[in-house]
């Protein structure tokens, strides 16, 4: 009789086609330790050690014993009680597992491996060799068993797969599939980050694909942590691979893909079963059409429409080359489901869209991701859609892609306007419902207990598994016992529930299943339904559930076995929206408030020490530390890290506190998350104030309020759009003025004069500044001062009063020393350089932005560091090291791209022009300064638009194109006259030398 077992993710044993019920922890992992052992013998001591570790109990030889009893009447249910086992035998003081290698998931790994190394450097081979023996994962070993992770032979497996994934992105790249390789390399290096060579790869594979600013980013990382955990340089493997980036060599035989490849679909559904008329239903989408194929899979909730969806979107894999994008809308939740703009974002960012170009509004964001999908063969699958309002703007434009949406409801508006197919999704047959319980329970399980059983579930896929777990692991009772108790439960209900057969049978196994529970566990699960999110960590429960963090895994844990909850991926947890409904009914409202207030605190908490430990000396809302434990961030790139896994939760967060009356965590998370969504996340940041600004609002906050105006006004400034955040601004100096807070009111003055200036109204936004310096001298504020006094500075600077923006940044230096506020004073120094460059003291200068960059560099400071790398280019442009400054634009560039900072990129594709003209590369300078000029249109900053046109004019003027020059020239003046820059004698200088009649004195004809 054929048995094979797995061990490379959840222990999981089939005999013949059936799963078999392997029983509890302690017996499974006695099973997947000797699968480990390769069919040599394993004592009982070795056995023991794994199972206690030091604590043995005094049973502990017996329970093994009894253990691999259990075992053999599963594997071999045939064998005679007296004859020996041909499958756990006993040899010596211990037992044996002898099967097949080939029926050993761990033992085929292991030969695949072995097996390249008789390719003979075949790379095709050895890719698809490598690429077979990962597939076989479904998770980290031994995952069902938490004791175990630290077992020896488990770390050891785990280093195995390590060892085989970066061979499999070598073997990648090699024959030109780099895209691929970034994804296997990513989840490589992810757990060994300072490993060189691992880096080194990574970046290669990244430059293979032409991503250059990505591989930028994982080499700075790395350099960074080496030297701060390590104190050493990178090594010779990492050098070389920055030197290869600098000079932009590719490694040999890599195409370069056009586009990302998505790979969203959830894990496939284990044990699905039945279905095949509806599976072949499905199979049309892949057929030719002449518009986008859409498949509305419908039905009652718990029958099992995700599982159909996702299970037929991983045989169909293949057939989509260009990937698969997954949703789930959360129409149906008790919380507040998915918007159609946060599934686009998500999507977006999936097929490759840098953050900084996903468009703010939700309208031009779903013109984009039909963009993307244009001439791309991918899958979309939307799961639990509430209405076609929530599915039409996820609709691709054309028919290479395909869809499948998963509704309670028919979504009559897909079927009449989008020429949606209707697949209506039924209960399970009787006889598909008898196998699945089999396949769950395992071959004890009595034929007509296990039929009536079914039908006590309503044959839907969700109540069946609920119920079959409770039968695997039920207190001594039968499963007769088991279903008769379960009849009893539902005949109660059926008094009290005047709904569907269907809703009260469901209704009656989940009681069934809940009241079993110990009451702690009871209360978690009633707890957990209330979280808002997604996906639910440990940190998260723990602040849920009020317990300790020990605690709260194993509440999760006992949830999850319970199928109560289902893994979502490594540490985290969801909820089936059924069972979400069902648990927040049992709860208690006093209950309820308290643990999301303790949640919210939570996220108040976590949110602000990450944003502490991203920028110390920045001024940071106070916050509570609550009762529960806080993530720990090492470093600034841990903090980071954490922000970027929460920060949809912590959107949906924000949604929930303040439509639900939790304005003042509103508030403070919102501020909290500030300075990291400075640097990018602009639809969220986006959503985030303007909730933050209405729940403000609602409880008569002005001074809140008009803190999330300037924050709200932020987003748009970064994205360029300077009239809409300048109006932001005006409403919030006006709120402020009304509650008189002086503080407030020099902020919002302060960020409009940035932005008056960019619009070319230097002298309006210097007002701007001077009131605001004035207001934050009345409150005392030293920082706000600071910043006042360095915007100043650059004001000066731009109109050529180098002497007046000397003693501005001199004074904000000193401030920002008094305040500690080293990011600041870094930038403080900076421009203190940049004026040193301007007037000749290039040696001095180079000194103080090299000790600049090297602080932003410590830090992590982005922004801070791309804009030192210009400050160095225009210092070397000036030195005459013309090379040296296109490097150090383009590494500024990278920068500018990677955090979304618009005027930055304008800035230094107008530096970069510059610096290729100096170099004799006129052809690249025009293309920097046009498309500098076109970002500057779009975001209407007039100095930039004058800079890009006075260099055009220069680099026409060195081409010999006279009129080019002419008119370029001829438009710079206009802009520079009217914002009052230097620059305009040089476009009069400029016109005069293309026209002879001007060098006499004659009129200049405009």
């Amino acid at each position: 009789m054929s048995v094979r077992i797995a061990v490379l993710g959840p222990i999981s044993v089939w005999r013949v086609n059936d799963k078999v019920g392997l029983g509890p922890p302690q017996q499974r992992a006695v099973l997947g330790l000797l699968a480990l052992a390769g069919g040599q013998p394993l004592s009982r001591a070795e056995l023991v050690d794994a199972l206690w570790s030091d604590r043995p109990p005094p049973t502990a030889a017996n329970t093994i014993q009894t253990y691999v009893k259990q075992l053999r009447r599963l594997l071999e249910p045939d064998r005679q009680v007296r004859a020996r086992s041909a499958i756990l035998p006993l040899v010596g003081d211990g037992y044996a597992l002898r099967l097949p290698p080939d029926d050993i998931d761990v033992l085929r790994f292991r030969r695949l491996v072995a097996s390249t190394g008789k390719c003979g450097g075949e790379s095709h081979r050895t890719a698809a060799l490598l690429g077979e023996s990962l597939a076989m994962w479904r998770g980290a070993p031994f995952c069902d068993i938490p004791f175990l992770a630290g077992h020896p032979k488990v770390t050891s497996l785990v280093a195995e797969r390590q060892a085989t994934l970066v061979r499999y992105g070598e073997a990648l790249i090699t024959i030109g599939d780099a895209g691929e390789a970034v994804a296997v390399l990513g989840e490589a290096v992810a757990t060994q980050p300072l490993n060189e060579a691992l880096q080194a790869l990574l970046i290669r594979a990244h430059l293979a694909i032409g991503q250059r600013s990505e591989a930028f980013t994982i080499y700075r990382g790395v350099r960074d942590r080496l030297a701060a955990e390590l104190g050493v340089d990178p090594g010779p493997a990492l050098s070389e691979a920055y030197l290869a980036l600098l000079q932009g060599k590719k490694p040999p035989h890599e195409p370069v893909p056009a586009h990302a490849v998505p790979a969203q679909l959830p894990a496939d559904v284990p044990d699905f079963t039945g279905r095949g008329a509806q599976l072949g239903a499905l199979d049309s989408l892949v057929a030719p059409h002449d518009t986008v194929p859409v498949s509305v899979v419908s039905g009652t909730a718990g029958v099992g429409k995700t599982a159909l969806a996702v299970h037929w979107a991983h045989r169909m894999r293949d057939r989509f080359p260009d990937g698969q994008l997954y949703v789930d809308l959360r129409g149906f939740d008790v919380g507040w489901p998915m918007s159609a703009g946060d599934a686009l974002t998500r999507f977006l960012g999936a097929l490759g869209v840098p953050e900084w170009h996903v468009p703010l509004d939700v309208e031009d964001r779903a013109a984009r991701y039909r963009t993307e999908l244009a001439s791309r063969r991918t899958l979309v699958v939307l799961d639990n859609a509430a209405t076609v309002e929530q599915v039409r703007p996820l609709l691709p434009g054309t028919a290479s892609c395909a869809v499948v949406v998963t509704s309670r409801d028919s979504l009559a508006g897909l079927v009449s306007r989008h020429g949606a197919r209707r697949l209506e999704l039924d209960l399970l047959p009787l006889d598909d419902a008898v196998t699945l319980l089999r396949r769950l329970i395992g071959p004890g399980a009595e034929p007509a207990a296990t039929a009536t059983l079914a039908a006590q579930c309503a044959r839907l896929p969700l109540a069946l598994r609920v119920a079959a777990e409770l039968a695997i692991t039920h207190d001594g009772a039968s499963l007769p016992e088991l279903v008769d108790d379960l009849a009893d439960r539902h005949g109660r209900l059926n008094l009290l529930d005047a709904g569907s057969d269907h809703h009260t049978k469901v209704r009656a196994v989940f009681s069934w299943s809940y009241r079993r529970l110990p009451a702690d566990v009871a209360r978690a699960f009633r707890l957990f339904a209330l979280y808002p999110g997604d996906e639910l960590d440990p940190y998260g429960a723990a602040a849920l559930f009020g317990t300790g963090l020990t605690d709260a895994r194993r509440l999760l844990a006992a949830l999850s076995r319970a199928h109560l909850i289902r893994p979502a991926g490594p540490d985290r947890y969801g909820i089936h929206d059924l069972l979400r409904a069902y648990a927040v009914q049992r709860g208690d409202p006093a209950d309820r408030h308290a643990a999301l207030t303790r949640l919210f605190d939570y996220f108040v908490a976590a949110a602000g020490a990450a944003a502490r430990v991203l920028e110390p000396s920045a001024r940071h809302p106070a916050t509570d530390q609550p009762v529960t434990s806080l993530p720990a961030f090492a470093d600034a790139g841990a903090a980071r890290a954490w922000l970027d896994a929460e920060r949809p939760t912590l959107v949906t967060v924000i949604d929930h506190t303040a439509r639900h009356g939790w304005p003042a965590h509103t508030e403070r998370l919102a501020a909290s998350l500030y300075r990291y969504l400075d640097g990018g996340h602009y639809p969220d940041a986006l959503r985030i104030y303007t909730q933050a600004a209405e729940a403000a609002r609602r409880a008569g906050d002005q001074t809140a309020r008009g803190h999330a105006l300037i924050n709200l006004g932020s987003v748009y400034r970064l994205r360029g759009r300077y009239h809409v955040a300048a109006a932001q601004y005006r409403r919030a100096c006006t709120l402020h003025r009304r509650a008189g807070d002086a503080r407030g009111q020099a902020r919002a003055l302060a960020h409009l004069g940035t932005v008056l200036f960019r619009l070319g109204q230097p002298a309006s936004g210097a007002l701007c500044q001077q009131r605001a310096l004035g207001l934050y001298r009345q409150a005392g504020d030293q920082t706000g001062q600071a910043r006042v006094l360095t915007n100043l500075g650059i004001i000066d600077e731009r109109l050529g009063r180098f002497g007046s923006a000397r003693q501005h940044h001199q004074q904000a230096l000193a401030r920002y020393r008094l305040v500690g506020d080293r990011v600041c004073e870094a930038v403080s120094l900076s421009r203190l350089g940049l004026i040193d460059a301007r007037q000749g003291g290039g040696g001095p200068a180079r000194a103080t932005h090299e000790r600049a960059l090297a602080y932003f560099r410590t830090i992590g400071h982005r922004r801070g560091e791309a804009h030192l790398h210009t400050n160095l280019a225009a210092l070397d442009v000036h030195l005459g090291r013309y090379e040296s400054a296109v490097r150090d634009h383009r590494e500024a560039l990278d920068l500018f791209q990677q955090i979304g900072d618009p005027h930055g990129e304008i800035t230094t594709r107008n530096g970069l022009g510059d610096a290729l003209r100096s170099a004799g590369r006129p052809a690249e300078a025009l293309a920097q300064f046009r498309d500098a000029l076109t970002l500057a249109v779009e975001t209407c900053d007039r100095d930039e638009q004058a800079r890009a046109h006075g260099g055009m004019a220069r680099t026409h003027q060195v081409l010999g194109q006279r009129e080019e020059a002419r008119r370029h020239w001829r438009q710079a003046l206009a802009l520079y006259t009217a914002f009052g820059a230097p620059e305009a004698a040089d476009a009069r200088a400029g016109l005069a030398a293309l026209d002879p009649a001007a060098r006499t004195g004659e009129a200049v004809s405009s």
